[in-house]
């Protein structure tokens, strides 16, 4: 049996997003209908460019294809288009769709059991680096982990240090902007998530003086990039529940505990007023979900290698080949590369494990990844000139495409999608409203595209 496991649709091919201006299409495009025959979709605002409304008298009935009656305030309920006998003539160009940037943290606990799968990490990162930027992401690389080679001693313990080899990282362990940052912290056994959210908030006790405590990198974090956090243990996060206003250990004690209330801990908690650590007086921030990071961690994906060991029974750690069993069958880990659509595989399996998991993390950091919906205008195709009220923009997710009503500004998106311009009086780029974004995001190997269109008056919501 194999220790990986991606946690989401069975599709991980890699997809390719249009990238370049098309060629030129020319066709007859419909005058769009008075404002009083627009139909809103429902869902992203899109309207087909290419179906038929028939015409009725004022508040009469149109007449169906099969012949019986349709009540025109029916018709006008439904998703009313385009007529495509109308008199207009237009071209169509492809526009360019960015990728966002990836930013991906590594967390690499620093135990000293942990040496085979750190030097694991340190042979395969270039691999996976380089896997990750073929698929044309701009990636950045974040390793919190000391920094070193072999063997040291921190805090009375004995602890294994990580170097990554260069062309990823510079020489001697070090930097290399922007592709590759290391953050300098003693990543412990049970404390990965503890020490993720204190030394990203810098709060008290994990700062550079503390001992669990790092420099800050938060600015090291791109605000558009998606996010993958991969954790790397033989352990368990430690565990906090809520129980009369304190945090208390979980009912299973210690690092074990109940899972789902450390994901949520991670993710959400908020009461941080009077520390919010279970094991010392150390205060942590807010979960990375909540407002205060402002969306920076928003669709992260949580990946993990760890002691895991049953498809059914989070409880059951893997078995070494010597017949040993890491600390912990790592359950929190479990949940969160569960509910975060990751990636995991088994500690256990020793080196076997490692090609495939980083080709799983790569794969899923390709699949989170998302579009930029800010979408320069582009040259208008010979003959046409750039007109604002003559500006159609068309999407096509792999159905088909589909034209998008435009609304006045970002204030007036609503779950019906739409786009804008980004100055109205001035524009250089068309904004796709949310909803219409997430309908254009890649998803199961899918290409999108987006056409501008020019020449046809602009459909209005």
């Amino acid at each position: 049996m194999t220790g990986i496991e991606h946690h989401r649709s069975t599709k991980h091919g890699s997809f390719r997003l249009a990238s370049a201006l098309g060629a030129l299409l020319f066709a007859g495009c419909a005058q769009p209908p008075a404002s009083d025959d627009v139909a809103t979709h429902p869902d992203d605002g899109a309207v087909d460019p290419g179906a038929d409304v028939d015409d009725a008298p004022e508040g009469g009935d149109a007449d169906a294809d099969d012949g019986s009656d349709i009540d025109l305030a029916e018709a006008e309920a439904e998703e009313t288009t385009l007529d495509p006998d109308a008199a207009c003539t237009s071209a169509s160009v492809e526009a360019v769709v960015e990728r966002l940037p990836v930013d991906i943290i590594w967390v690499v606990d620093n135990s000293a059991s942990m040496r085979p799968a750190i030097e694991q990490v340190q042979a395969g990162l270039n691999d996976f680096a380089t896997l990750v930027g073929g698929a044309g992401l701009d990636y950045r690389v974040l390793m919190l982990s000391l920094r070193g080679v072999g063997e040291t001693t921190t805090a009375g313990g004995t602890r294994f240090q990580v170097c990554i080899p260069p062309p990823l990282a510079g020489a001697s362990c070090a930097d290399n902007p922007p592709l590759f940052y290391q953050v300098q912290v003693d990543i412990r056994s049970t404390q990965p998530l503890e020490q993720f959210l204190g030394t990203l908030g810098q709060t008290a006790g994990y700062t550079v003086l503390d001992e669990r405590g790092s420099d800050p990198w938060l600015d090291l974090l791109r605000p558009e990039a998606t996010k993958t956090i991969v954790v790397v243990s033989d352990d368990n996060a430690r565990l906090v529940e809520r129980s009369g206003g304190v945090f208390v250990a979980g009912p299973s004690g210690g690092a074990t505990g109940d899972p789902v209330a450390t994901a949520d801990w991670f993710e959400t908690t908020t009461d941080v007023a009077d520390g919010s650590n279970p094991f010392n007086g150390l205060t942590l921030p807010e979960g990375i979900l909540d407002p205060r990071w402002g969306g920076l961690f928003d669709g992260y994906t949580f990946s993990a290698l760890y002691g895991w060991g049953s498809e059914t029974d989070r409880s059951v750690p893997c078995t070494y080949s010597d017949g040993t069993e890491p600390p912990s069958s790592g359950p929190t880990y479990t949940e969160l590369v569960s509910r975060r659509s990751g990636v995991r595989a088994q500690i256990c399996d020793g080196p076997a494990a490692w090609g495939p998991f980083f080709d799983g993390v790569a794969t899923a950091v390709e699949r989170a990844s998302r579009v930029d919906c800010t979408i320069s205008i582009p040259e208008p195709p010979p003959g046409e000139t750039f007109q604002r009220d003559m500006i159609n923009v068309l999407v096509d997710d792999g159905s088909g495409s589909v034209a998008v009503y435009k609304v006045p500004s970002a204030a007036d998106c609503d779950d019906r999608g739409g786009w804008y311009y980004d100055d109205e009086s001035a524009p250089t780029a068309v904004v796709l409203c949310p909803a219409t974004c997430e309908r254009v995001q890649p998803t199961g190997g899918t290409t999108t595209r987006v056409d501008v269109q020019f020449g046809c008056e602009t459909i209005l919501l």
